[in-house]
């Protein structure tokens, strides 16, 4: 019914199985990525986290979870209206309505991946970048994401995913678009997006053309987009 986060939980569990799947219907402490916060009343919306063994040095699983939950939400709606903004953002109509946070933890011998994902179905209240999938009248289909997104996650646990990073640039809102890269809300570079890597970095094309800048990481901001 409530936790703190659901992150946190898969961290104190006894990881006994090879996946486990936390969800709350509400958290206290609910977080996002580079330490902000992450709205989760108890209004129906999905805070869920999966946790599973493994080193995957192949796959950078923020930029991979991003596509699970494009394909999976895209499904149950039998419609394309979610796109992807680096690194893991979920966009709908120009606002955020999904965010997903990658934690990594060394229990003995093995390496403990926790994957949480927040998806908003419905907010009362909500900052001007945020938004929801109310629209789609998505109330009755919380479980039917849930599953969707699962299923695709024990598929690439099993059998990896094949062509992950073309699949990443095919959804992307802001392929060649121009961008700011900002760390620490301040503004550090500004030019053109120009794909990603095997790693998950992405590349900026400088406005003049004549020179390619790597980020691993970091948060852009597009004109229009939240």
């Amino acid at each position: 019914d409530i936790l703190d986060s659901t992150n946190e939980e898969c961290k104190r569990i006894n990881q006994k199985k090879q996946v486990h799947v936390i969800i709350s219907e509400e958290q206290t402490q609910g977080k996002g990525r580079l330490g902000k916060s992450w709205s989760s009343p108890k209004s129906g919306n999905i805070y869920m986290s999966i946790a599973f063994n493994g080193v995957y040095k192949n796959y950078p699983l923020s930029l991979l979870a991003g596509i699970i939950c494009k394909e999976s939400i895209c499904a149950v709606l039998n419609e394309d209206v979610i796109g992807l903004k680096w690194p893991n953002d979920l966009i709908f109509l120009k606002k955020k309505v999904g965010g997903i946070l990658v934690e990594k933890e060394i229990v003995g011998n093995e390496q403990l991946n926790i994957i949480g994902i927040g998806l908003n179905l419905y907010l009362s209240e909500k900052e001007s970048w945020w938004g929801d999938l109310s629209s789609k009248d998505v109330r009755s289909k919380r479980n039917e994401f849930i599953n969707s997104i699962l299923i695709r996650f024990f598929d690439f646990i099993d059998n990896g995913m094949v062509d992950w990073d073309e699949k990443w640039q095919e959804y992307c809102i802001h392929m060649n678009s121009n961008i700011k890269i900002k760390q620490n809300n301040i503004v550090i570079d500004s030019g053109s997006f120009n794909g990603i890597n095997k790693d998950g970095s992405m590349n900026l094309l400088s406005d003049n053309n004549k020179s390619e800048r790597n980020y691993p990481y970091g948060e852009i901001s597009i004109e229009g987009v939240y």
